[in-house]
């Protein structure tokens, strides 16, 4: 175990009870009355649900950072999770609005992005044009899906429906049980293990692509595995929280001064991270003193905002410096 990887999993431990026992009513497990049951069915599922989630987004955005080579690079901005999202839009929409068939649509939503995206990325003859070919399709692929999104919201058939999709678009953890623990950690877990399963091919990637070639790795192979890694881990997320965004972004760049740089030994950490990252933001939503709980999705685009906006600016120093 890593120093990184040591210390984050302590955080965690910390973290947890906090969030069992923050929110806008505490909880003293010795006095307050039904105790053992509102944490089991409520804050439990609940704090596990963040840790899914938020460990997919990390490890989604330190390996997507590390095939694109691009230290801006979120996973949010390639399609799939605008494809999940709209999905859940179209489950609303119809008025199948239920757990299990919006969870149902938001994955086929994702499922499709992914189809898409592989389709149109994974036919380039030259493997060297695969990475921009990629990423000019994800974006291709998010606009589109944000636009029928879009379109969604302005024709839906009542006021009632526009809420729905408006609230559930912003991303929140709230009402959340056991039945999204158990759709989402599975998916999640699987796409996390494929995405490290990849981590070898990502380093030698960091030499460029000709020098990746030379050491045996095969570019569409390693595509797919990023687009199935992507999908699982962002396409469950979006299935049973919503849009959370600027999570990928956001811990790989914490994360990295305590590895050694490689997207390998980056991934596990930065699910961890992530996991920690959602799962305090999430008690912060349950403990301001609102009169409604504040979104997490909003909650963390109004961090991830301002962070994105450091990054350019000292991006913007270190090219006028050189």
């Amino acid at each position: 175990m890593t120093r990184a990887t040591f210390t984050l999993a302590a955080l965690l431990a910390l973290a947890i009870p906090l969030s069992l026992l923050a929110g806008r009513v505490w909880i003293d497990p010795a006095s307050t009355p039904n105790a053992a049951l509102i944490l089991a069915e409520l804050r439990l599922p609940r704090a596990v649900l963040a840790l899914v989630v938020g460990g997919g987004l990390g490890a989604a955005g330190a390996a997507m950072q590390g095939y694109l080579r691009n230290p801006l690079a979120d996973p949010g901005l390639f399609g799939i999770a605008p494809g999940a999202a709209l999905g859940a839009v179209i489950a609303i929409y119809i008025g199948a609005a239920s757990t299990v068939l919006l969870n149902a649509f938001a994955l086929a939503g994702a499922g499709g992005a992914m189809a898409l995206l592989a389709l149109i990325a994974g036919r380039t003859a030259n493997p060297a044009h695969g990475i921009a070919l990629f990423t000019l399709s994800g974006m291709m692929i998010a606009s589109l899906a944000g636009a029928l999104t879009s379109l969604a919201i302005s024709l839906a058939p009542n006021a009632f429906a526009m809420s729905s999709i408006v609230t559930w678009l912003m991303g929140a953890l709230t009402d959340r049980g056991w039945s999204d623990v158990t759709l989402a950690a599975p998916l999640t877990l699987a796409g996390v293990l494929v995405l490290w399963r990849a981590g070898r091919s990502l380093d030698a990637l960091t030499l460029g692509e000709q020098a990746a070639r030379s050491l045996g790795v095969n570019p569409r192979a390693l595509m797919a595995l990023m687009v199935l890694g992507t999908g699982l881990t962002v396409g469950s997320g979006v299935a049973v929280a919503g849009i959370i965004g600027f999570v990928g972004l956001i811990v790989p760049h914490l994360v990295r001064p305590l590895t050694d740089r490689r997207p390998s030994s980056l991934i596990v950490p930065s699910a961890l991270a992530g996991a920690l990252l959602v799962l305090v933001a999430d008690v912060v939503c349950r403990i301001l003193p609102l009169v409604t709980e504040l979104r997490l999705g909003i909650a963390l685009s109004l961090i991830g905002a301002p962070f994105f906006l450091m990054l350019l600016l000292r991006m913007r120093a270190s090219a006028g410096s050189a």
